[in-house]
C-alpha cells in the first residue's frame, strides 16, 4: 500500500494470491540475479543498524490497517521461523500521517508488556476480519481490555516516555529508509525493497535473502 493509498483496492486480491506461493529460501534468491535500482535501492546515507554484532538487521515496515500487510503477515512469520540464525528481524510500524500514531503506540505497548506474540496477529484479525477500526486511543484501550490485558498497566505504558521514544525512532527509520509504501523491508542499514520494486512480496523475501548474503560479505 502506497503512502497515499488508504483504501482497499482490487490489487489486494492480487497481492493475497501472490503471497500464497511457497516461502522464499536462499536457494531461490540465488537462482535470480537481483539488480540495484530495479529490485532494491541502496540508501544514499546508511543507517546505523540496531542489530547485535554479527547479526544482519532486517526491518519490516508495516501498518496494521493495511490489507497488504495483513496478507503478508503469515508469510513473513513463516519466513522468519525458517530464516538463518544471523538475521535479526523486527517489525516497525509506520506513520504516514498523525492518524497512524495510535497503532504505532499499540504495537510498542504490546511489545513492552510482553504481549506482542500473543496479540500481534489478533490485531490484524480484529481490523481485517472483525472490521474493528482500532484507530483511536479509546478504541484500542477497549479492545485490549477485552483481550484480558490489564487496562491500567496498558494505559501507563501506552502513554509512557519509552513508547514515545520508540514512536520517534520508528519515524526516523521510516524517513531514513525512504519508505513510500507498506509492507516494505530494510536490510543491514543499507538497502530498501518493496513489492513495487521487486514485483511481489514473495520476491521481496528473496531480495532480502540476497541482500543479507551481500551484507555478510561486508
Amino acid at each position: 500500500m502506497k503512502r497515499r493509498e488508504f483504501s482497499l483496492s482490487a490489487a489486494t486480491a492480487v497481492a493475497a494470491s501472490a503471497l500464497a506461493l511457497p516461502v522464499a529460501t536462499p536457494a531461490l534468491a540465488q537462482a535470480r540475479q537481483f539488480k540495484e535500482g530495479k529490485d532494491y535501492k541502496r540508501l544514499d546515507k546508511p543507517v546505523t543498524p540496531d542489530a547485535p554484532a554479527g547479526k544482519v538487521d532486517v526491518i519490516e515496515f508495516f501498518w496494521y490497517s493495511c490489507p497488504h500487510c495483513n496478507a503478508f503477515e503469515p508469510v513473513l512469520e513463516s519466513w522468519i521461523k525458517a530464516a538463518p540464525k544471523d538475521l535479526s528481524v523486527r517489525r516497525m510500524p509506520v506513520a504516514f500521517n498523525a492518524s497512524f500514531v495510535p497503532q504505532q503506540k499499540l504495537y510498542f505497548t504490546l511489545e513492552g508488556m510482553g504481549k506482542l506474540d500473543e496479540l500481534h496477529g489478533k490485531v490484524f484479525r480484529a481490523i481485517h476480519v472483525e472490521k474493528l477500526k482500532l484507530a483511536k486511543d479509546d478504541e484500542i484501550l477497549a479492545w485490549v481490555t477485552q483481550q484480558g490485558v490489564d487496562a491500567a498497566k496498558f494505559k501507563e505504558v501506552y502513554g509512557s516516555f519509552s513508547v514515545s521514544n520508540q514512536v520517534r525512532r520508528a519515524s526516523q527509520l521510516q524517513d531514513a529508509y525512504g519508505v513510500e509504501g507498506v509492507p516494505s523491508m530494510g536490510v543491514a542499514g543499507k538497502y530498501y525493497t518493496d513489492g513495487t520494486m521487486a514485483g511481489s512480496m514473495q520476491t521481496v523475501l528473496q531480495v532480502v535473502d540476497h541482500l543479507a548474503a551481500v551484507a555478510r560479505k561486508g
